[in-house]
Formats: C-alpha cells, structure tokens, sequence
C-alpha cells in the first residue's frame, strides 16, 4: 500500500511506495497510473529526466510557464538530496512559501509537485542521482529560474554551493517575480 503525506502547501504530496525486501535485495513499484490518479497526480507523463550531481551541488529553483508547465514526480536512485518545491500560484494562501525534503535512494520517497511551482534541490552526496517524471515537454524558452538562495525565501539550505550553473546565477528574486500561474485548488 502507498502511504502519502500531505502538507500546509496544497498539491504538494510526499509518497512512501510499498518496498518489498529480501535477501535478494528489494523491488518496488515506482509508477502505477491508475493509483498515483488516486493520490489526486493528474496528468500524464511524457518525459522522464534524469541528472547526477556531487555534495552540495545546487540545482534550480527552476519552473516552465503555461502553457509549458510541468508536475514533477521526483524520486532519487543513488545518494540523498534536500529537495525544495516554492509555490509561485497567484492568490495562493502559501504564495512564495517552499516545502523541503529529504530524498534518497534508502528512504525510497517520491515527491510530487504539481505545476505552480518552483523547484530545486541540493545533494547530500557525491555521486548521487535524482530521476524524475515530468508532465509537460521541456521548453527552453518558457523556463525561469527563481535564485536558490534569494533572501525573501531564507531556504536553510543544509551546506554551502560552491558550484552553481550561470543560469542558476541569473535567477530573479522573488518579489521581482511576476507569476504566470493562477491558484488552481
């Protein structure tokens, strides 16, 4: 059985899949469309990224306008991550709030994490890679990037980046943000 947890950010959802382990090691299922439609992820997938980054390595906060928003269904194979979600939905209760978790190859969580917001992560270890669905096709001129550690957010982000891509560099700050996306509850 899955087991989900919900938070104070509406849509966010933390997803505990069954695993089965053996002596042989463990399986487990790690996308079945009928039940994750359960849990209330609507939308298909149609693409599937896959990145591996060393200690302290920060990605994003990144997101795609509409019509090119994506939901994000994030689960890491190897290592750890600090993984942030930021709600940038117009008239949202929890605008400019983030949900963090802590993602890894043993605790086997998913995180999912609707359109409406920004997202970004920071690796716990070398080596570690993160693997996630997506609901929409990447867009490269529908992307932004929100600055992974703009003041306004104050993400205790839990060791210092040394190494930050230029566009993640460029990044706006929040309260220059103007949001596309309209609060859909």
């Amino acid at each position: 059985m899955i087991q989900i947890t919900k938070f104070d950010i509406q849509g966010l959802l933390l997803i505990e899949p069954k695993v089965f382990v053996d002596e042989r090691g463990y399986f487990m299922e790690t996308f079945h469309a009928t039940k994750y439609v359960d849990l209330g992820i609507e939308g298909s997938f149609v693409q599937d990224n896959e990145s591996k980054s060393d200690k302290f390595i920060v990605r994003g906060l990144h997101l795609q306008n509409p019509p090119y928003a994506q939901g994000k269904l994030i689960r890491v194979i190897s290592g750890s991550v600090f993984d942030v979600a930021v709600d940038i939905r117009v008239g949202s209760p929890t605008y400019g709030r983030f949900q963090s978790v802590i993602l890894s190859s043993e605790n086997h969580l998913q995180f999912w994490i609707p359109p409406g917001f920004a997202h970004g992560f920071m690796a716990l270890e070398d080596n570690t890679i993160i693997n996630y669905k997506c609901t929409g096709f990447y867009n490269s001129s529908a992307e932004r990037t929100i600055m992974w550690n703009d003041p306004d957010l104050d993400i205790p982000w839990p060791g210092l980046s040394s190494v930050v891509s230029s566009k993640d560099n460029r990044g706006e700050f929040l309260s220059g943000f103007k949001s596309n996306f309209n609060l859909k509850l």
